[in-house]
């Protein structure tokens, strides 16, 4: 190759780069303009929570006089006219039924601040990443220009990179479809029905005062199915236990969940002694052992899954197995729609963090993943 044909290879290459570059720093703007329209809602729920709480500490205080009241007009009801003990009943039973409804509000206000609070912080997440790849991509177009050696390679390195960005962008969309349909399936559905059964009791007590009891048992019971499912989303956005007690606790308790749901009998081991790790390290953590084990309900028809982990000064070692059908590794890995039972995220995950993972699998002899994420000195 002479120098002419390399060096149109290098401008070409550089002007791929900047392209790129450029396709990147839109990413980032767009996702700078979605965070700060996230920003504004989460402002405004939070100020419209503000004001219901107070809304409900205020009605709390009316609703105990009026019940107080209602008490005395009872107690004492030689002193006072049935009249009297009529509206003290109502405006109890009244202020009651708008507390119960406050409060409602309040709990679907506060699940709605902590859904944009957590998307806020994926945004935000996100825009760091794209802003040091772009930042990254500003320091090899400098090398370029300056006759880095080597150059396919970096341009490999490069590509693999901006992929690595937009599969990233692609799992957020992904993840919001997700949880957009279970909230519209399940508690949107559930609490439009509750609103409607709410409404029916109201009637009933006019009507047929026998039956409310039943009614508010049933009402009781879809409420109670209903918060089953926010629980649940939120536990798939991000376990609570996570946050609180570490990447351990946080997996047992997912490992008994889906043993209980979905049957499949999962061994956790734990070596090492239990410490927390850094936010970034157990969230990712988490979720390539979530999206590993959630491979093998759907594709491995195993009947149990092992799962090793140890925490060493300075590296995690994982080791995920199960004895289900396996499967041929490079026609999954080569596989061109980006999709190949999750192992496309899990290795992503794992980059990020400068890991290494290793899938062992053959058809009819299970699979075995290995995975080594180095931790930082503390």
């Amino acid at each position: 190759m002479d120098l002419s044909t390399l060096d149109l290879i290098i401008k070409e290459t550089i002007v791929a780069i900047e392209r790129s570059q450029a396709q990147i720093y839109e990413i980032a703007e767009n996702t700078r303009l979605e965070a700060d329209a996230v920003g504004r809602e989460l402002a405004a729920v939070r100020n419209e929570l503000e004001a219901v709480m107070a809304e409900v500490d205020k009605l709390e205080v009316a609703e105990k006089k009026a019940r107080l009241r209602l008490a005395e007009v009872s107690r004492e009801f030689n002193r006072y006219t049935e009249q009297d003990i009529k509206a003290a009943y109502d405006r109890a039973y009244n202020l009651q039924i708008e507390l119960i409804k406050l409060r409602e509000k309040e709990k679907v206000l506060q699940y709605r601040r902590n859904h944009l609070e957590i998307s806020l912080r994926r945004l935000r997440t996100t825009l760091e990443r794209a802003e040091k790849l772009i930042s990254q991509v500003g320091v090899v177009l400098a090398y370029l220009n300056d006759g880095l050696h080597d150059l396919s390679l970096k341009i490999d390195e490069l590509q693999e990179t901006q992929q690595m960005a937009y599969n990233i962008i692609r799992a957020q969309e992904e993840e919001r479809k997700r949880v957009a349909r279970e909230i519209h399936d399940g508690p949107a559905q559930s609490m439009a029905n509750l609103a409607m059964r709410a409404e029916y009791c109201l009637k009933l007590l006019d009507k047929d005062p026998a039956k409310v009891r039943q009614e508010l048992a049933d009402l009781q019971n879809m409420v109670a199915i209903s918060l089953q499912d926010v629980r649940k989303i939120i536990f798939d956005l991000r376990p609570m236990v996570l946050d609180d007690l570490g990447l351990v606790p946080a997996l047992k308790r997912f490992f008994t969940i889906y043993n209980e749901k979905y049957g499949l009998e999962i061994e956790f081991i734990f070596f090492g002694k239990e410490r927390r790790l850094e936010s970034t390290v157990e969230i990712a953590l988490f979720r390539i052992i979530q999206e590993a084990i959630n491979n093998i309900k759907k594709h491995a028809q195993a009947t149990n899954a092992k799962v090793k982990m140890e925490i060493q000064p300075d590296k995690v070692m994982v080791s995920i197995s199960d004895n289900g059908r396996g499967f041929d590794l490079s026609s999954v890995q080569d596989r061109k729609d980006g999709r190949g039972y999750g192992l496309v995220s899990m290795r992503e995950r794992v980059q990020l963090l400068n890991g290494e993972m290793v899938v062992d699998t053959a058809p009819g002899k299970g699979t075995h993943i290995s995975i080594i994420i180095p931790l930082r000195q503390q």
